[in-house]
């Protein structure tokens, strides 16, 4: 998938917290929540260690992302996005700056990211499929 919606673009601009399902050696699902940021048309973590998630994209790349907008009491149900992708991971010395730029989202706009700097992994999850409930996915049609 080559473009983003303008409004999944918005939803994750705003800072839902990502559930993200990665594929443990024996074949069962493990989740992890975290921050998700976006980087042209591919949406983007940070991470400083190599954990279990990690270790599962370097094995098998298949990812789900799924977070749900904003409250809205005045619909049955909720939106939320839920998106299918290929994660690559990078090592990179500006994790340090793209886990203090989500601080500022998730956190407040004067908060710093509280791990010292150093190295770590950005993953990059390159989109394939958008659904859920919501106007990201009449905006594919």
């Amino acid at each position: 998938m080559s473009h983003l919606p303008r409004e999944l673009r918005d939803l994750i601009e705003s800072g839902p917290l990502a559930h993200l399902t990665t594929i443990n050696a024996d074949g069962s699902p493990q989740v992890s929540v975290i921050w998700i940021g976006l980087d042209g048309d591919d949406l983007v973590s940070g991470h400083m260690s190599w954990y279990a998630k990690l270790r599962n994209i370097d094995r098998d790349p298949r990812v789900v992302l799924s977070f749900t907008a904003p409250r809205d009491p005045t619909v049955f149900l909720n939106p939320y996005a839920v998106v299918r992708a290929r994660a690559t991971i990078e090592p990179s010395n500006e994790t340090w700056d793209l886990l203090n730029r989500l601080t500022k989202v998730y956190m407040s706009a004067r908060t710093e990211f509280p791990a010292p700097q150093g190295p770590g992994y950005i993953i990059r999850y390159s989109v394939e499929r958008i659904s859920g409930v919501g106007p990201w996915v009449s905006a594919q049609h």
